[in-house]
């Protein structure tokens, strides 16, 4: 059974400054180590793609013009 937001806030509230912190640093180690994790797994997925000649080649120019368009369309 999941548990609500409130119900887990409620829970930390509970708990001293020095767990409540301990808390804090582990769930920012656990978002790293799954955002390492999606990170791997598009890099594998780029060198598969890049092995079975999936890509294109294109300039250094053209990537960071595509890489600017996209961080200007995610703000």
């Amino acid at each position: 059974m999941a548990t609500s937001l409130e119900d887990a806030l409620n829970a930390v509230s509970q708990l001293t400054p020095e767990q409540q912190a301990m808390l804090v640093e582990i769930i920012q180690n656990r978002l790293i180590e799954a955002r390492r994790q999606e990170i791997a797994e598009d890099a594998k997925a780029s060198i598969m793609a890049f092995h079975a000649d999936e890509l294109q080649p294109q300039s250094a120019a053209a990537i960071i013009a595509e890489l600017k368009s996209l961080s200007e369309e995610s703000q």
